[in-house]
């Protein structure tokens, strides 16, 4: 299992809104990942478990759409990640040893935005 590397992404304006099933698309096209996943389809996601690497099905918590070309970090994604790794819609399946590092990764873009992660 892995947590994907903290990137220091450029970050749109917290009214952005999220369509998480619209992202996951233009992301797709941005990487060339049409057909299996790669390392610039990784780098949209939070989590990855490298058995499945190569399949969709492998990644977890998209939290960057493509905007004028850049893969971009959404704050709004952001803050539904951080739900979600509270607990809201039912949680995430991570291996125990991952909960800590997504959590520190989800804390950088927090503080990015100005803000404190809310487990902090």
């Amino acid at each position: 299992m892995s947590v994907t590397p903290f990137k220091d992404l450029p970050m749109t304006d917290r009214k952005r809104a999220w369509n998480g099933a619209a992202a996951e698309k233009r992301v797709r096209r941005w990487a060339e990942a049409q057909n299996a996943p790669n390392g610039r389809y990784r780098e949209a996601h939070l989590w990855y478990d490298r058995d499945k690497k190569d399949e969709f099905t492998g990644y977890k918590m998209l939290i960057a759409d493509v905007i004028d070309g850049e893969l971009t970090v959404v704050p709004r994604a952001v803050m539904a990640a951080a739900a979600v790794m509270q607990g809201s819609r039912g949680g995430v399946d991570l291996p125990t040893a991952d909960i800590t590092r997504v959590k520190n990764h989800l804390a950088k873009y927090y503080k990015k935005m100005g803000d404190q992660a809310p487990w902090e």
